[in-house]
C-alpha cells in the first residue's frame, strides 16, 4: 500500500474513533463511498431467505456492522487497511441521526428546493452540523424521535434532495474518495445535530396507505404537481416532470394526471414525446400497474 493511503486509513480510523465519541456508529468505506468489507456470504452456495445482518458474528455486513466501539472499529479498519473513509449509521441511539443530501449532481438546486419546501410547510432549518461533499454538495444533520423510522429515499422529497434514515449511512467529515475530501462546513463542527422539525418529519415518514377509489380525481395535490412542472427553468424540465409524475403514480393519480402533466410540460419547452417517455418511466418506476 502506498504511503499516501497508509495516511488515509490511519486519518480515516481516527476521525471515526472521534465520531464514536460523539455517540455516532461508523464503519469503514472504500474510496468509492462503499462499505470497504465485502460480505462474508457471497459465495454461499444458497443464499438463505433472511438476509444476514451480523448474525453470524462476522465482518462485511455494510451498515450494520456500524458501532461505537473503539476495539471493534480497530477491528474493522485493520481488517480493511484500504479504506480511506468512514460512513456515519443513521436512526441508531442515541443521536437517530436523519441525514438531507443536497445534491448538486442532477442539474437542480436542491438548495432552493428546500426553501420553498420551509416555506410551503412553514419550517426552519435548524443550526445543526453541515457535512460539505467534494462535489459542492451539503449534508444537512438531524435527529429524529426514537419511534420514527425515517426511510431512505432518492429525490422523493424533491428533485436532487436525498435523505439517508434508518439502514443508510452518511460519509463521515474527514473521508477522502475519489473526488476528494468530505469536510464539516466553518462553524458547525462543534455543533451537535439539531432536532428536525415536525413539519419536515411528517414528510420524511411513509405516507400511510389508504384504500383509494377505482378513479381517483386530481384535486388540490394534482393541482400541484402540475404547477411544479409548469416552474421549470431549462436544465430542470425532464426532472421535474419525472418527479412529478412518480409522485402521481404513487397516489394512483397518474392516468387522472397524465393529459395535464404533458401539456404543462410542453409548455417549458419538452415535445410531446418527450414528456410521454419520461411519464412513462416514472410509472414503471413506481411500479404502477393500472
Amino acid at each position: 500500500m502506498a504511503t499516501t493511503d497508509r495516511q488515509a486509513t490511519t486519518l480515516a480510523l481516527a476521525h471515526a474513533l472521534s465520531a464514536a465519541e460523539r455517540g455516532l456508529a461508523v464503519i469503514p468505506l472504500s474510496r468509492t463511498k462503499l462499505p470497504a468489507l465485502r460480505s462474508p456470504h457471497r459465495d454461499d452456495p444458497a443464499p438463505t431467505q433472511t438476509p444476514c445482518h451480523g448474525e453470524c458474528g462476522g465482518m462485511g455486513h455494510g451498515v450494520y456492522d456500524a458501532t461505537t466501539d473503539p476495539s471493534r472499529i480497530r477491528e474493522l479498519f485493520a481488517a480493511a487497511p484500504w479504506a480511506t473513509g468512514y460512513g456515519i449509521a443513521c436512526g441508531l441511539p442515541p443521536h437517530h441521526l436523519i441525514g438531507i443530501d443536497l445534491d448538486t449532481k442532477s442539474g437542480t438546486d436542491s438548495s432552493a428546493a428546500l426553501r420553498e419546501l420551509a416555506l410551503r410547510h412553514l419550517f426552519t432549518i435548524p443550526e445543526t452540523v453541515v457535512v460539505l461533499t467534494p462535489s459542492g454538495g451539503r449534508h444537512l444533520w438531524l435527529t429524529g424521535p426514537p419511534d420514527a423510522v425515517v426511510p431512505n429515499s432518492a429525490s422523493r422529497l424533491a428533485p436532487g434532495i436525498d435523505i439517508r434514515g434508518a439502514g443508510g449511512y452518511l460519509v463521515g467529515p474527514g473521508s477522502r474518495t475519489d473526488h476528494g475530501v468530505y469536510g464539516t462546513a466553518p462553524g458547525t463542527a462543534h455543533l451537535t445535530p439539531a432536532l428536525c422539525p415536525p413539519s419536515l418529519l411528517r414528510l420524511l415518514l411513509p405516507t400511510p396507505r389508504t384504500h383509494r377509489s377505482a378513479s381517483p380525481t386530481p384535486g388540490e395535490h394534482g393541482q400541484g404537481l402540475v404547477q411544479f412542472v409548469l416552474a421549470a427553468h431549462e436544465g430542470q424540465r425532464n426532472t421535474r416532470l419525472f418527479w412529478a409524475a412518480c409522485r402521481a403514480y404513487e397516489n394512483d393519480l397518474g392516468p387522472a394526471l397524465l393529459a395535464p402533466l404533458i401539456e404543462a410540460a410542453v409548455q417549458t419547452g419538452l415535445t410531446e414525446r418527450e414528456a410521454r417517455a419520461t411519464i412513462a418511466s416514472a410509472a414503471r418506476m413506481s411500479g404502477w400497474r393500472g
